[in-house]
């Protein structure tokens, strides 16, 4: 996917490049609304992520030039600080297609970036994620492993939906805390105790655990099944 980052915030461009370049995003930046446009413009993305409050043009007046006076029809992601149903109505009225309230989860940004994209393409969505004996449906939010249902908190299915989507890939630390708490992370070490429960739920039951802990590097799902082979 070929995206457009309009961002001054120079953290939240890092945090963004971070998160989506290794699940194979080729992002673009402009620090300003004025360069965004003429980026927009130029080349064709997929998709554009829209900051709200940018310096010279703001985020409004760079969607109303690129759907009013330049017909450009690449859906637009609108990141803002305000949470207002009014500030809302504005950006949907000037031609954004979703609207993202800072912080906010790099989970959920990559979701809806793939939902906008897959609109603008009519491409059928998919729902279930697979991996061993693991399957997660996303439409649901029920997952199961050999067929026995999970009990797993939100932010362990959080954390499962991230390690399934890299396996059987290392996931590290850092990556973890910034799809599940975005640039937000708890001061508390609160993702070994999320790791802990969604190992308890998942690997517990059973003989062979999937979840495994790589000391100073971070985290990944095996397939037991597959090793033996």
């Amino acid at each position: 996917m070929y995206a457009l980052i309009i961002e001054d915030n120079p953290d939240i461009v890092a945090n963004l490049y971070g998160f989506l370049e290794p699940l194979g995003y080729t992002l673009d930046v402009a620090l300003t609304g004025s360069a965004g446009v003429a980026r927009a413009i130029e080349s064709h993305y997929d998709v554009i992520v829209l900051d709200l409050e940018l310096p010279g043009l703001d985020g409004i007046e760079v969607c109303r030039q690129l759907r009013k006076e330049r017909r450009l029809a690449t859906p637009i992601l609108m990141l803002t600080a305000r949470d207002t149903v009014k500030d809302k109505l504005v950006g949907f009225e000037v031609g954004a297609d979703d609207y993202l309230v800072k912080p906010f989860s790099l989970i959920e940004l990559e979701a809806r970036l793939k939902a906008l994209v897959r609109r603008a393409r009519n491409e059928t969505v998919e729902h279930i994620l697979e991996f061993g004996e693991l399957r997660f449906d996303l439409s649901r939010y029920e997952a199961t492993r050999a067929g026995h249902k999970l009990a797993l908190t939100p932010t362990g299915y959080k954390l499962l939906e991230s390690l399934m989507r890299k396996a059987p890939a290392l996931i590290t630390r850092e990556e973890l805390l910034r799809e599940i708490w975005g640039d937000d992370p708890p001061d508390s070490d609160a993702l070994r105790t999320h790791i802990h429960a969604l190992r308890q739920a998942m690997d517990r039951p059973f003989v062979t655990p999937m979840l495994r802990t790589l000391p100073g590097s971070g985290y990944r799902l095996v397939n037991e099944n597959e090793d033996r082979k």
